[in-house]
C-alpha cells in the first residue's frame, strides 16, 4: 500500500518531520498567503489537512499575532478521500514545530466543523483562509459565516477558485465578479487557483 494511502504510517513519518506535509498550493499561492497575512493580527485557517499553508502562516506572522485553525479532522463533503484524511496529532506537531521555530503566532485550535466554531465567534478578523469543505454549498456556508467578522481592509482567501475546483470557482464568480457582485468587496488579486477578495466598503 501507498505511503499515501497508509493513514496511520502517514501521521507517524509526518509528525516526525521526516516527511513534508502535503500541500495543493503552488509556490505562488503560497507567497500570496503570506503576502495576505503579514502584519495581520488575527487569522483564521478553515480546512488544516496536513498542516503546510499554517507553516506559512506561521513563518509571517508576528509573536503577538493570533493564528485560529480550525479542521473537524473527519470525512465530510469536500473532503479527502477517507485513506488520505489528516490527522489531528500529526498536524498538530507539524504546526507547532514552525510556531516554535519561527517564534510565531499564538495557535489556537478548533477541531471541530466551521459553523460549530463560528456560532460561538465574536472576534474581528483580518485574514480568513477558506480551504475547507469545497463543494459549493460548503464555500457559500463558510463565506456566509465568516466574512461579517472581517476588517475593514482584512480579507478572505478562497483556495482552487480560480479556473480550479467548481465550488469556490462557481461562489467567487457570482460573488465577485460580473454587475451583480458584492458592492463592498473586490478581488484583490489573483495567483494560480488563488483568489483574495478584500472588503473595502464604500463611503455613504
Amino acid at each position: 500500500m501507498p505511503l499515501r494511502d497508509d493513514r496511520r504510517l502517514r501521521a507517524l513519518v509526518v509528525g516526525a518531520g521526516v516527511v513534508r506535509p502535503r500541500t495543493a498550493r503552488t509556490d505562488g499561492e503560497a507567497a500570496l498567503l503570506a503576502e495576505l497575512a503579514r502584519g495581520r493580527r488575527r487569522v483564521v485557517e478553515i480546512g488544516v489537512d496536513e498542516g503546510a499553508a499554517a507553516i506559512v502562516l506561521c513563518d509571517v506572522l508576528d509573536p503577538g499575532a493570533e493564528l485560529h485553525l480550525i479542521d473537524a479532522f473527519a470525512r465530510q463533503p469536500g473532503a479527502r478521500r477517507q485513506g488520505a484524511a489528516a490527522t489531528e496529532w500529526a498536524t498538530r506537531r507539524v504546526v507547532d514545530r514552525a510556531a516554535q521555530r519561527a517564534n510565531g503566532p499564538r495557535v489556537q485550535w478548533h477541531v471541530d466543523f466551521s459553523a460549530n466554531v463560528a456560532a460561538a465567534w465574536t472576534l474581528p478578523v483580518d485574514l480568513v483562509s477558506l480551504d475547507g469543505d469545497h463543494s459549493e454549498i460548503g464555500v457559500t456556508k463558510d463565506w456566509e459565516l465568516w466574512h461579517p467578522f472581517v476588517v475593514e481592509g482584512g480579507a478572505v482567501l478562497f483556495h482552487g477558485a480560480r479556473d480550479g475546483l467548481p465550488g469556490p470557482t462557481a461562489v467567487v464568480d457570482r460573488l465577485f465578479r460580473g454587475p451583480r457582485s458584492l458592492p463592498d468587496w473586490e478581488i484583490a488579486d489573483e495567483v494560480d487557483g488563488a483568489v483574495a477578495v478584500r472588503y473595502a466598503p464604500r463611503a455613504a
